[in-house]
């Protein structure tokens, strides 16, 4: 094969994944104003329903221009020799191999970020003010963007700098250091990212005693399930729109609850979206994704040993043989794999789903769940009719009326 001809099948792959995502996109969208099924028929009156269909074809409009841009954009940086430009300019400024990636995955991350600001910008202030999910301000936003700037420069330059330095070290055996390196941080991120990270961009307070911490605290001690952390998130601060969830391990586990959550449902429906959550956690669904991800991992970077060596990933892009620049080649070669592992940890999500409903209609009910799933629903304006093979490709949860049809066994 020459590189001419890998570089054409790295462009039908990018062209080939958009038109296959905008196909399922517009199949989506012409059931957005689907008669509501029976099960369904009270989660909007007419005009919650109409005001969702208009929220749902706008960002289908929305996501069409925003995907569109990108993938015009990418396409243009390969055939105008992007990567082969930026890669120029990192040389000019270092003979260091591990400072040759950092900056070179800094310039593309950040001209990347910056290019699709106005779209990340227009989508919080337009399309979600107009709708009245937004609550951030423009200070916030701006805050939140430096925040993560920062955060990707550090957290993935040392991660980066370490994977490139055990290539330059270990040769083939790269792959071996660097998924143990992704393990433990991915281990670490499970057990304090409530801890470590929340706080940089949320306030978390201890629940307050009175009902809600009582029916929490006697149905965890129903079930066996130890929990001493009770917090909750000030999620209102940017949108309206609600949610909760466990983090951690062991001792180091915690529930966190949205102030919207606590705001939006009753306590018994509050402990109901939390019984699902515990069933998750009985299950070991929790420790199934874990380990699951750090497999797909190890497996994804052990394929990556064996090509990375290969000048046609880099000369298929018109640079010299390097890593940085092979890991960009290997990585689009490798999404359709990628596309199928993700499928199929859809499929096991979404039975995992079921499993930790079942859980909680078994210890605290079905009808709490399902009036829970349905105000949350209808507070985000969640599209009740999508069409299903959207739902087989992208949903990692069973669509709500096949959560209640279960719940209503």
């Amino acid at each position: 094969m020459t590189p001419t001809t890998l570089f054409y099948i790295i462009i039908s792959i990018l062209i080939i994944n958009f038109i296959f995502d905008k196909i399922l996109d517009f199949l989506n969208a012409q059931h957005f104003g689907d008669k509501l099924p029976n099960e369904l028929a009270d989660v909007y009156d007419e005009k919650a329903y109409l005001k969702s269909q208009k929220y749902k074809n706008l960002n289908f409009r929305f996501s069409l221009l925003t995907s569109t841009f990108s993938i015009l954009l990418t396409l243009a940086f390969f055939l105008l020799d992007g990567f082969k430009f930026v890669d120029d300019f990192a040389r000019n400024y270092s003979q260091n191999n591990i400072v040759i990636a950092l900056i070179f995955f800094g310039i593309i991350m950040l001209g990347s970020d910056i290019l699709t600001t106005p779209f990340s910008y227009y989508k919080t202030f337009v399309i979600e003010e107009k709708f009245g999910f937004n609550k951030s301000t423009k200070k916030l936003f701006w805050i939140d963007k430096i925040k993560g700037w920062l955060m990707t420069i550090i957290i993935g330059g040392i991660i980066l700098s370490l994977v490139v330095w055990f290539y330059e070290f270990t040769g083939n055996q790269f792959w071996i250091y660097a998924w143990g390196l992704v393990a433990v941080f991915t281990l670490f991120m499970n057990m304090f990212y409530s801890t470590l990270i929340v706080p940089l961009f949320n306030k978390q307070t201890p629940l307050e005693d009175g009902g809600l911490k009582t029916e929490i605290e006697d149905f965890a001690k129903k079930v066996g399930f130890k929990i001493d952390n009770i917090f909750v998130i000030d999620g209102s601060k940017r949108s309206s729109k609600a949610n909760a969830y466990f983090a951690g391990f062991g001792r180091a586990k915690r529930i966190v609850l949205y102030d919207t959550l606590i705001n939006d449902l009753t306590i018994n429906e509050i402990v109901a979206v939390l019984a699902h959550e515990v069933g998750h956690y009985k299950r070991k669904h929790t420790v199934f994704n874990l380990i699951a991800s750090i497999l797909l991992t190890g497996i994804t970077l052990y394929i990556l040993s064996l090509l990375i060596h290969n000048p046609l990933l880099s000369e298929a892009l018109g640079t010299e043989q390097s890593f940085h620049i092979g890991l960009i080649a290997f990585g689009i070669l490798y999404s359709p794999i990628s596309e199928i592992t993700g499928l199929l940890m859809n499929i096991i999500s979404r039975k995992f789903e079921y499993q930790a409903d079942d859980f909680a209609k078994e210890h605290y009910g079905a009808s709490p769940l399902i009036s829970s799933l349905k105000k949350l629903s209808k507070n985000s304006l969640s599209n009740l009719t999508p069409h299903k093979a959207y739902v087989f490709i992208h949903y990692s949860h069973p669509t709500l009326r096949e959560r209640i049809l279960n719940l209503m066994k």
